[in-house]
Formats: structure tokens, sequence, C-alpha cells
């Protein structure tokens, strides 16, 4: 474990230099504890792949300080994703909404078909939220889907588009430029600022994708 100070209110606290699930583990286990100390002077915490950005009070809190905290509870044992939140997303792999499906078969040399039976028969971990709000980094995309980003990105994406690129799957839950691969849509917010729980999913969280119909996706736009 690396701690760094990287400004006079916050600490970068650096668990790993590689992305991996045991590192997950680590992140959420040591994120998990920190919420669970509801200290007041910390005042955000952003997890990351293999790292904790923790933003203080410098007022109330010294970086020595943060750095005692870290280090009395980093050595808790990590938790894994059996206490892990599912959340169940459903998406709509029409053709309409997934420009870039495919494309994405083409390059796995399988049908379209068996592209969305591979991306709804895994279990993604989200490792943390960053681009845009509640926009969800989710690892455990299906070898065969591993494709490139966009040579040149979209100037516009539709909130909702359902995305992967290079290894990892994504919901974009704004409309917004975007350089992923769109192969769907789901109906539901991902991110509502006015809700008490603004995004979903959450970092920690596991999501799954449940293929629907375009007269569900309709039906449910939105709720």
């Amino acid at each position: 474990m690396k701690l760094v100070s990287e400004s006079d209110s916050s600490l970068l606290v650096v668990l790993s230099d590689a992305v991996s699930l045991d590192n997950h583990d680590r992140v959420m286990s040591l994120f998990r504890a920190l919420r669970r100390l509801d200290d007041r002077r910390i005042r955000n915490l952003h997890p990351a792949y293999s790292s904790i950005l923790i933003d203080f009070d410098p007022l109330r809190l010294s970086h020595e300080e943060a750095a005692t905290l870290i280090e009395n509870l980093a050595d808790d044992e990590p938790q894994t994703d059996r206490a892990a939140k599912v959340v169940t997303i459903p998406v709509c792999y029409d053709v309409e909404f997934g420009p870039d499906l495919q494309e994405v078969a083409n390059r796995a040399k399988i049908p379209m078909l068996e592209v969305i039976r591979l991306h709804t028969s895994a279990k993604y971990h989200v490792h943390f939220l960053g681009f845009t709000p509640g926009f969800a980094y989710l690892g455990g995309l299906p070898e065969t889907l591993h494709a490139p980003r966009l040579a040149t990105p979209r100037m516009h994406v539709p909130a909702g588009s359902v995305a992967v690129a290079g290894g990892q799957a994504g919901i974009y839950p704004v409309d917004s430029p975007g350089g992923w691969r769109l192969i769907g849509r789901t109906p539901i917010r991902i991110f509502d600022p006015g809700a008490a729980q603004p995004t979903r999913p959450n970092p920690g969280d596991l999501v799954e994708f449940s293929a629907i119909d375009r007269a569900t996706f309709d039906a449910t736009l939105h709720r």
C-alpha cells in the first residue's frame, strides 16, 4: 500500500498497480470501512480500479491523521462479491439502439444473437464511477466480446445506451459524447440527481443484464 498526498485536502491510497478482482475486493473493503466510520472530516471518497482518493477537510484532519486512519483499516479482511448487491439492468438490443452490435459480432466472428447471449450471461463488477455522473465502469465482459473503442467518438450518445470498450462494459447515464461501441439501451434511469440514491448501480455492486423486446422497453421507459 502506498499513500500519496495529492493536494492539501486529499490523500491517494494506492493498493496495487494491477486491475484484478482481488484488488477490487481490497478497494471495496477499504471503501466500505471508511464509509462505516462516518467521519465528518472526510468529505468524499473516490474508489478506482486499485486505489481510493480521499477528500477531507484540511482544517479538521491532517494528512498524517488521515494516513493513520487508513493504516488502521487496511489490515481488515477484504470483502468478496458474496456480500455485494446485484442490480439487474434490462436492455433492448434492437438495432436502432445498438448500432455497433453487428460490428462487435463481426469482430468476434459470431452471430448477433450470440453476442446478446454472452453479454447477458456474465456478471459484472462495478469498479468505480467516472467520466460523467453515474457512469459505472464494469469489469467482467466476456473475452469474446472485447472490442476497441471507436476511432472517432460520437458527438452524441443517448442516455441509457449500453456499450462495450476493451474488456469493459458500461451504461451511459446521461446524453453525452462517447467512443464506446453501442450494443443496446436500457429504459431505466441510471442517474437521477433528485433521487435519494442518485446513481444505480454503485461501486461494489454486481450488475446483470437482461434482454427485453422493444414493446417492453417502450412500456417501461424511465420507470
